[in-house]
């Protein structure tokens, strides 16, 4: 209950990019029916930081750019502390971020300066982040 969980996913315009594949009998002439339309570099994309917990949603925010530490930062210090106030969690919340390489020594420097918990984690780990 006094989790606050965070996560920054890419999410693709016209879906995963992978390659699709058609298949269709020897003999079979070509029919559009049974193929997938492209766009040129997948149709675009947008990267989102976003969080939450027991108490509801947090802040969404959308990454324009490549992400850096620093860049990390300014994200939790525009949206997480405000998602933690917002969601009156009181004193005492975790917070949860993977090991992603973004989050380094300038983020766990940040972190301990605004005295924020944070819940072990590793980068691309199996277990499962509820967000």
């Amino acid at each position: 209950e006094k989790d606050m969980w965070s996560d920054e996913t890419k999410i693709e315009l016209l879906g995963h990019n992978s390659t699709k594949r058609v298949w269709r009998k020897k003999n079979d002439e070509y029919h559009p029916k049974n193929t997938i339309p492209t766009v040129k570099h997948g149709g675009g994309s947008i990267m989102l930081w976003g969080c939450f917990s027991a108490h509801g949603t947090g802040r969404l925010h959308c990454i324009k750019k490549r992400m850096t530490g620093a860049m990390y930062c300014e994200i939790l210090g525009n949206n997480l502390l405000p998602s933690v106030r917002a969601l009156k969690m009181g004193r005492g919340w975790v917070f949860q971020h993977d090991s992603d390489p973004k989050h380094t020594a300038i983020n766990k420097e940040w972190l301990c300066k605004k005295h924020i918990k944070v819940l072990a984690w590793p980068s691309q780990s199996p277990d499962l982040n509820p967000i």
